[in-house]
Order: C-alpha cells, then structure tokens, then sequence
C-alpha cells in the first residue's frame, strides 16, 4: 500500500484528532475490564463467592476469544469490513455482554453449585458467577476485538510518523479507564450500597465510547474517498494470510512475549487490592488506590518510550528491559519479610515503568514485522495467544489461593460493617507470576537475535525522514 503526499493523515491537527477520538473510546472500554478488582472480597461477602469463583468468574473473560476463536474471527472481519464496521459491533457486543454481567452481580441469579468440566480440569462454580462470567466473556470478544480496530486504525493514520508515540498515547489514555476502575468501584459502592452500580456506570462510558467512535469514523470514511482517488489500493482478506503469518519466526517470539508479559501484570491487577489489604495491612476502602497507580504510572510513561522508540529505536531492548523489571517486581513482592506500605508503593511503581516499556515497544514492532494488510489478522491472533493467558492465569490463582494458601480467618472493617474474611499468603501467587516474567526475559532475548539476524527493525527508529 503505498500513500500520497498531502493526503489527510498528513494533517497534523487531523491525524491527533483521529487518535483522541480512538482514545478516549478505549478509555470508555477498558473501565468493565477491571471494574470489580478491588471489589474480590465485597464480591465474597455479598454473593457468597470464594477465591475459586472470583478467579473462574475473572478468567472468563477469555473463554469465547480462546475456544470459539472469536479473536481470530475478528482479525479476520477487522480485515474484511474494516475499522469502522468492526469497532462499531464491537461496542455493541461490549454492552451486551456488561448487562448480562450486571444481571448476575446485581443479585438477579442463584448461587446453586454448578460442575463445570474444562478438559483438565474441574470446578464447582456458583451459578452467580458462572453467568457473571458469561457476560465478562461477551463483553471480552468486544474489548478485544476493539483493541486490534484501534491499533489497525492508528498504524493507518500514523504509519512513517510518530506510530509508537501514537500507540503508546492510545494505550496510556487506555490506562486511565483502568485506573478510574481501580479508584472509583469501593467508594461508588458505599454510595449506592449496590455492589452491582460500577457495571452500570460502565455501561454508561461504553455508550460515551460509541458516540466517540462514531465521530472518530466520519474522519475515517473521508480518508477512504481520498484513497480511492489516489488510487490507494486496500488488499482483501484471503486464508493465506494466517498461513503466511504463521511461517514468521519473530511473530510467535513476539506473541509469547506478550502472553507471558500479561500474564504477569493484568490477573495481578485482579489480585492485588486483597493483596494490598492483606500482606500490607492496608483498609480495604483505601487498598484499591495503590493498584491504580500502576496504569497512571503507564500513563505517563508509555508515550515517553512510545517517543524513544520512534525517534531512536531500541525497540526489542526497550521490550527486554521491562521484563527484567516484571520479574525484579514480583521476586521482591514474593518476600513475606517485606511488607510496609512504601515497598508497596515502589514495587507498583516500578511495575508501571515496565508495563509501559513493553507495550509502547512491542505493538509497533508487530507493525515492522507484519505487512500492513494482514495487520488485522495478525493482531488478532496476538490477541489470541494473549487471552489463554488473560483466561487460565486468573483461574489457576483462585484455586492456588484456595488450595495452598488459606492461613485461616479474621474480622476486617468492610465498608460500614465488620466482616469476617479468609486470610491468604500471596507468595506462591507472586512466585508464578515471577515465573512469567523469567520466561518473558528468554523470548525477549531471543527476539533481540531474531530482529538482528532477519532486520526487521525493531531496533531502529520508526520515523521516515
């Protein structure tokens, strides 16, 4: 695909607009995806849940991406229909899936014991959180699939300029969805005494996040007339494009980077408000505000390696780097000794430089390696080797915790009442995530040899000129 000069991604002004609007529409998105992570313990108390429920219900978020392919799917209709088509139905499958959530959450459903068989392994669910986790699984196919339309349609407006920087904004202003959903859910409770109301305000945003996009596709549709009078040509979708992906070595170096990077940073998210109460002796209405400021700490950091990147390369140090700093986080996290709030505090930190590192690196670098009209696909299919992850880490802490690490009960202040609670030690959970974060350092070293030997690039700067 090649572009002309003058053309409308040329206009700065324009081209920043294209990317707020994208923006402030993941903002909108990313809210549900960890809206009832500081609320695990709430969750037990007033649905009757254990660590194996909250775990089963939080995994689910990628059972319909991983087992019905639904992510691969979307690649595939991303590049079919294109960005606009593909992010509207994502949205609409994103609210459909929050008010089947909030059907279950808001008491609507039983708590009758379910057995659920998955292949290896079997759990007995209640019936409250197996349909939470329907809907947490809806809503996923939707968050997923808008992940891959918005960084397919920042490569479009941003390609040969300041695309890291761009992807790195996106996926900051991102972040501040999942700040608010670690700030705002516990106070938000308290008001309304609904332990439902924080899916409800997200169902809100997912309606802010639709009018947003749909200003963001007027821009869109207007660069569409002007590539088809300069003769820009979009390829179409064919099958071969998987196949062809498939064969890229560095592709799959790249994906297993990425599922063990997450896997180490987003079940922890999940995790980490009753870590924080428990391991730190931190009150549980103020225990959410620690987490949070791990994606504000992305925030900030993100476009400023996003920048590094574009106009100095280093893309795969950049990527080695952070995991270095993801295992160093969750060793020191895993020492019972260390348990004051300012190692707290650091330790979150320092998590939120590297998940700032990794990601402003890595999504553009899929870009160098893969030609732009098979980008749709393969993301999807980064997004799908991701969500195994996002899927089984999740239910593997909640049964851990469950089986290994109960240390037995207490009386906490919850909210306006006392509460008898189950007490966890979190050092084997942190060990497992410290494991991901080892093997994150290997793929991302051998990436490092790969770009040397193949020159994709990945260490040289993004900017043309």
């Amino acid at each position: 695909m090649t572009h002309t000069t003058g053309s409308l991604r040329d206009a700065r002004g324009v081209r920043w607009m294209v990317l707020a609007l994208v923006s402030l529409t993941m903002l909108c998105c990313y809210y549900l995806t960890d809206a009832m992570a500081p609320l695990e313990t709430r969750l037990e108390i007033a649905r009757d849940w254990t660590a194996t429920d909250y775990g089963f219900f939080t995994g689910a978020y990628g059972w319909f991406n991983v087992f019905l392919l639904m992510l691969v799917f979307g690649g595939m209709i991303l590049d079919k229909m294109g960005v606009k088509f593909t992010g509207i139905l994502a949205i609409i499958i994103m609210l459909c899936g929050a008010g089947i959530k909030y059907w279950a959450v808001s008491g609507h459903v039983g708590n009758e014991l379910t057995n659920i068989n998955l292949i290896f392994w079997q759990w007995e669910i209640k019936r409250s959180a197996l349909v939470a986790g329907l809907g947490f699984a809806t809503f996923g196919v939707g968050v997923e699939m808008f992940g891959i339309s918005a960084n397919k349609a920042i490569v479009r407006w941003f390609r040969g300029k300041e695309m890291a920087l761009a992807i790195g904004l996106n996926t900051s202003v991102g972040r501040i969805g999942t700040a608010l959903a670690m700030f705002t859910p516990i106070p938000l409770v308290n008001l309304t005494k609904d332990i439902a109301a924080p899916v409800l305000l997200a169902m809100l945003l997912l309606c802010v996040g639709l009018v947003a996009f749909l200003f963001f596709a007027v821009f869109d549709r207007k660069l569409d007339r002007e590539d088809a009078t300069n003769k820009v040509e979009a390829e179409e979708f064919k099958f071969s494009d998987i196949k062809a992906i498939a064969k890229v070595k560095a592709f799959w170096l790249i994906t297993i980077l990425c599922v063990l990077f997450y896997s180490a940073v987003f079940p922890f998210i999940k995790y980490a408000t009753q870590l924080i109460v428990q391991k730190f002796g931190v009150a549980d209405d103020f225990a959410g505000y620690i987490p949070a400021l791990l994606p504000l700490g992305a925030l900030i950091l993100t476009p400023v390696f996003g920048s590094l990147y574009d106009k100095k390369g280093r893309g795969a140090s950049i990527m080695l780097l952070g995991s270095c700093i993801l295992l160093l986080v969750h060793l020191i996290f895993s020492i019972p000794s260390l348990n004051s709030l300012p190692v707290a505090i650091g330790l979150v930190l320092l998590l939120g430089i590297a998940f700032s590192m990794v990601p402003s690196a890595m999504w553009p670098s899929v870009a160098k390696i893969i030609p732009e009209k098979r980008l749709g696909t393969a993301y999807s299919m980064v997004f799908w080797v991701q969500n195994w992850g996002i899927m089984l880490v999740p239910m593997l802490i909640g049964y851990v915790l469950d089986k290994y690490c109960q240390t037995g009960t207490a009386v906490q202040q919850i909210g306006d009442a006392e509460r008898t609670v189950t007490l966890y030690n979190y050092q084997i959970p942190m060990l497992i995530f410290a494991c991901f974060g080892a093997l994150s350092i290997l793929f991302a070293f051998w990436l490092k040899k790969e770009d040397a030997r193949k020159e994709y690039g990945l260490e040289k700067p993004n900017v043309v000129g």
